[in-house]
């Protein structure tokens, strides 16, 4: 996943409406139900800011954090237009050297979108795990192109090569799901957001 593919996408994206809003609609729905007014919350891969800027009422605090400079970019005058002082938008990939947050500093991680990009998708569940506070909540809409039979490596290998797709890991749901687990989460749970197949939205917590 590099930055200059998501750069270049950025403004397309803003422009791009929500490809299935009630199921997006259902997904802010569950994530709220676990937000406190008392909570601070990093959204992983926040893109040009929706959902860091949707939750944003509900918390004491939101982190956005995306690769891309010209998706913070975005997302930076859109916290400015609606006047949203809640919600700091980071630029940077989520490995090691993202620094802004302490381990055990957070009450919630949103990664919608996200975990079907990034080449260590255990590591960064691991690294998830670390930053929560005991009784903290995951939540993941994640891109599971394991659960079709449509041939997509062949398909996204055509379209990287032609600068029209991202590296994208083909996953199941029950890789997902065993992923978290082996994280250390708990509780795990697949609420039925009326999503498509291919999507796993999935919530659990950090024991305590």
């Amino acid at each position: 996943m590099t930055a200059a593919f998501w750069n270049e996408q950025a403004e397309r994206y803003a422009a791009k409406p929500v490809a299935d809003p009630d199921a997006f609609e259902r997904k802010i729905a569950v994530t709220l139900a676990r937000t406190r007014p008392s909570h601070t919350v990093l959204d992983i891969g926040c893109g040009t800011g929706s959902l860091a800027l949707r939750l944003a009422p509900s918390a004491a605090q939101l982190h956005g954090l995306d690769i891309s400079s010209e998706m913070v970019r975005i997302a930076r005058g859109k916290a400015a237009a609606q006047q949203v002082d809640n919600v700091t938008f980071h630029v940077g990939p989520f490995d090691d050297s993202f620094a802004a947050l302490a381990p055990g500093s957070l009450d919630g991680v949103c990664a919608y979108s996200i975990l079907h990009l990034v080449d260590d998708r255990e590591g960064a569940l691991r690294r998830i795990f670390r930053l929560l506070k005991p009784g903290g909540f995951l939540v993941t809409s994640t891109v599971c192109l394991g659960e079709t039979w449509v041939p997509f490596r062949p398909l996204l290998w055509a379209m990287r090569l032609v600068g029209m797709a991202p590296p994208v890991q083909i996953l199941s749901k029950r890789q997902l799901a065993q992923d978290i687990e082996a994280a250390g989460f708990v509780d795990l749970e697949q609420p039925d957001v009326g999503a498509k197949a291919i999507v796993g939205f999935m919530v659990a917590r950090k024991p305590g």
